[in-house]
């Protein structure tokens, strides 16, 4: 598979723009001597409007959306004062400071593109190639796309800004189908949560009549259709990705913020959407150099089997690293983990720290020995070496200690404030002290392999129990165990040597005592698993019914090295106190002041 290939179309780039609201998102965008009306003479033009939307996605991890998002959770500390999403964790956000604003108006414009493309099949009407059947596959793709693309951005929408209205019914966002093109004031109310959730899996299943399953060169019988169907389109949106974003939308629905009523039903088309894209991981894409269930993650590879829809990728970068390495190995320490993230991870047998019985011999005098292998690719610790490409030469030491480490928090401006820098998506190869440096590309997995276990394993758990897999062809457990079995990103064995039935005693032991047992285990998988990637934000909300979870202050480490070498550590050290009072994020104060019929979320009075 090649790299994703989108056409980008500078007239757009010119005239369109990230518009602050909902009545300027849904004005024309004349450009010289070219009106909204004048693109249908070319075809280049109408393809853009597919294209645009791709370029509005984000390519990172370094972002509100991405880690930045994880530091107002319980995972992370973000380390300026004055970083907006901090603000938020605090309390202290004002109406000027709303990180989510050009999220809002982002998702309007994308969506806005992809209506214009579909309204009266336009889009799908244009005449793009002579040869017949090779437009038929370029229409039938496009159309999907826009479909799939109007998915994706009301599911952002819905995520982001979906919660309880001041009116106290469970609110979406503005439904908007038409390429509205006027100057004047367009009053829209948010549509029910409901009726929301609804458009988008109408919109996935439209999608899913027109896209080919995958993009996938080994799905093309005909060589010549390679040129508009295939790997070459890697990266876009196909058939499979339309069944995953079902599947997240199914689960945040079924969640008990958004399912008081416990709708079982929810729960269990959430759980066929994600294993409609399991199936097709193990039995279709597992091709010679294809998918493999236990092949480590690969965070640098664009084309990594694992992956289900990604952005485009960013060649030779270093944002991940300059933001992850303390200002002493020349980075910006600008966020730290947690002590609560910390002790997420199990023991390298998979028992908690904090088994009773503590079979996994939890030492708190050496408190990163014997951890569970996952842990080792994710966070820098005290004392840890950073080596090249993780076997090779020395290239950094970690000193966290408060009586002279160099990295230690408060030592300077560029340290995290917990102790514990983030490994997740450093490239290990990447060393500035080199003549000559490596760098690798970095891009965005917005839905992997692990996602829809971790989504599968959840749903079927609330359905049928953490064992039974009599009615999707696997159980929870063995969903979870793909995860806990697999190499991690450094190379090294998981908790289990293979899979299915590989031994995984504290996974049995929990599976065997319950589904309530099995969903607290699950949560946390899902912790250590898709930390960093700005998922925790929502899961924690769509999991809790008040803000006490929320509300809970973070830790970090405080480590004095003692004379003999040794260290002494203290895991009570607060590091924050959060303050949330609501459970949603605002709907964008601009818009509020603009669009008369738009619902506040619940605890944001003063952004009325």
């Amino acid at each position: 598979m090649t790299a994703m290939n989108i056409k980008v179309i500078l007239l757009f780039g010119l005239m369109m723009g990230l518009l602050s609201s909902c009545s300027s998102m849904l004005e024309p965008y004349p450009n010289g001597d070219r009106s909204g009306e004048d693109i249908w003479e070319y075809q280049d033009m109408v393809q853009g409007l597919i294209g645009q939307c791709y370029e509005n996605m984000p390519r990172n991890y370094n972002d509100n959306e991405g880690a930045y998002l994880d530091g107002a959770t319980d995972n992370a500390v973000i380390t300026s004062s004055t970083y907006t999403l901090r603000r938020l964790a605090t309390g202290t956000i004002t109406t000027s400071q709303d990180p989510f604003l050009g999220y809002w108006s982002r998702d309007y414009q994308s969506i806005y593109l992809v209506n214009k493309f579909l309204k009266d099949r336009r889009g799908y009407n244009t005449r793009f190639l002579v040869n017949l059947h090779l437009d038929s596959l370029l229409r039938n793709r496009l159309q999907g796309e826009a479909f799939a693309l109007r998915a994706w951005f009301q599911w952002d929408l819905l995520q982001k800004f979906g919660g309880k209205g001041t009116n106290g019914q469970m609110l979406g966002y503005p439904i908007i189908l038409e390429p509205y093109e006027t100057t004047g004031n367009i009053d829209l109310a948010r549509n029910s949560y409901d009726e929301c959730v609804k458009q988008i899996i109408d919109d996935c299943d439209s999608a899913y009549k027109y896209l080919p399953i995958a993009h996938r060169d080994f799905l093309v019988t005909n060589t010549a259709d390679k040129v508009y169907a295939g790997g070459k389109y890697w990266g876009r949106f196909d058939g499979i990705t339309t069944r995953a974003i079902k599947a997240m939308v199914y689960l945040t629905w079924a969640s008990p913020r958004f399912n008081p009523g416990n709708d079982i039903s929810r729960w269990d088309s959430a759980a066929v959407n994600a294993k409609k894209v399991i199936d097709f991981k193990l039995t279709v894409d597992n091709v010679k150099n294809g998918f493999n269930p236990v092949t480590q993650m690969n965070w640098f590879n664009p084309n990594f089997p694992g992956i289900v829809i990604s952005s485009r990728y960013n060649a030779s970068n270093d944002a991940m690293e300059r933001m992850f390495y303390p200002g002493g190995f020349q980075g910006n320490g600008v966020i730290g983990a947690t002590q609560e993230l910390v002790d997420a991870f199990p023991m390298k047998n998979g028992y908690p720290i904090n088994d009773p019985a503590n079979r996994g011999n939890y030492d708190p005098a050496n408190p990163y020995l014997n951890r569970d292998p996952r842990f080792y690719s994710t966070i820098f610790y005290n004392n840890v070496q950073a080596k090249k490409n993780n076997t090779g030469v020395l290239m950094y030491t970690f000193e966290n200690w408060s009586n002279g480490g160099k990295d230690a928090a408060g030592v300077r401006s560029d340290n995290c404030l917990t102790n514990y820098y983030i490994k997740k998506f450093v490239y290990m190869g990447l060393n500035w002290s080199d003549a000559s440096i490596g760098r690798l590309p970095h891009s965005k997995f917005f839905i992997r392999w692990t996602h829809m276990c971790l989504t599968f394993a959840e749903a079927a758990n609330h359905v049928v129990g953490p064992n039974d897999a009599s009615r999707y062809g696997i159980s929870a457990k063995t969903a979870v165990q793909y995860m806990r079995a697999r190499k991690t990103t450094d190379g090294a064995n998981g908790i289990s040597a293979a899979v299915p039935g590989a031994a995984d005693a504290y996974l049995t032991e929990v599976a065997n005592s319950g589904g309530a047992a099995f969903d607290e285990l699950l949560k946390n998988e899902r912790r250590i698993e898709t930390c960093f990637e700005g998922m925790r934000f929502y899961d924690l909300r769509r999991w809790t019914t008040d803000l006490t979870e929320l509300n809970k202050a973070v830790h970090g480490v405080s480590i004095e090295k003692n004379e003999d070498g040794t260290f002494t550590y203290d895991f009570n050290n607060e590091v924050e106190a959060r303050s949330f009072t609501s459970a949603y994020l605002p709907i964008p104060y601009n818009e509020m002041l603009k669009v008369s019929k738009l619902i506040q979320n619940e605890g944001w009075d003063s952004w009325n």
